[in-house]
């Protein structure tokens, strides 16, 4: 049966804006920006290159933290060595732990009682959790906040795209011939929503020959700088497979990988979020 005065409210109800939809963060927080890293596909190296750039920013001085938001997939803790910490809650929230080095981390594997259970949940408590994240974790002061998105324009990137007030993403891509579809994908899914991009970092790009020093590019020529150009946004450099780095990843000891890879995109980074108020 119809009711006409409650169709006649439910029209005149204002639609929500992407204002309505925002989050505020825990009331002890004072983040001042907020960047994502994000593939729009897994296998890429989004997690590490996540890791690296907190890694790199703490050392210029930042106060650092990496919001891990992939839910079902998360590699934070155990690349930082802090896959046995636990967070510490009180009456009034719940702190995130820190590394060694100073940067702040919150992930589902530091709430599980062991780090291999796997989270099956459907995507509104896994969209709900990186919710919680953001607005009941004190994070206290923190220059930036970087989220490790999961792969691909799903839930969760949806989620973190209408409920954080973003500063900027980060897209991370391969060499591959698949590379231009993948990052339109990501590319598209952040302009629709006016996410401001800041860059594009290809991972994997080459290998060098540990005994002549060869530069083998492993998946062929790069397509990420042409993709990059052709879309107008900054290409913010090159990562290697560096056994070094992995083997840095697989300890627990990222904190202390002491290359220069990351240098343009750190800069380009600072530039960018230089502008943004």
């Amino acid at each position: 049966m119809n009711h006409p005065e409650k169709n006649k409210n439910n029209s005149s109800a204002r639609p929500k804006t992407k204002a309505d939809l925002i989050l505020k963060t825990h009331e002890f927080n004072d983040i001042k920006k907020t960047v994502a890293i994000l593939s729009g596909k897994g296998g890429v190296g989004k997690s590490l290159v996540t890791s690296l750039i907190a890694v790199m920013m703490r050392r210029k001085g930042y106060n650092t933290g990496i919001l891990d938001a992939d839910i079902t997939g998360p590699s934070i803790p155990k690349i930082f060595g802090a896959d046995h910490y636990r967070p510490n809650p009180d009456e009034l929230g719940i702190y995130p732990v820190e590394t060694h080095n100073g940067n702040k981390i919150m992930s589902i594997n530091l709430l599980l009682e062991k780090g291999d259970d796997p989270v099956i949940w459907r995507g509104p408590l896994i969209s709900a959790t990186v919710k919680q994240f953001w607005t009941d974790v004190i994070w206290g002061e923190l220059d930036y906040l970087f989220f490790d998105m999961p792969p691909g324009t799903g839930d969760v990137p949806l989620t973190v795209f209408q409920s954080v007030p973003l500063d900027g993403i980060i897209i991370v891509t391969s060499p591959q011939d698949l590379v231009s579809l993948i990052v339109k994908k990501a590319y598209n899914m952040a302009k629709s929503m006016d996410i401001p991009i800041i860059g594009i970092i290809e991972n994997m790009s080459y290998a060098t020959c540990p005994k002549c020093g060869e530069m083998i590019k492993i998946f062929g020529e790069s397509k990420s700088e042409k993709v990059a150009q052709e879309m107008n946004i900054p290409f913010l450099g090159r990562l290697p497979i560096d056994p070094d780095l992995a083997g840095l990843c697989d300890k627990g000891e990222i904190e202390k990988f002491n290359k220069n890879y990351m240098d343009e995109c750190l800069n380009t980074l600072e530039r960018k979020l230089e502008t943004v108020k």
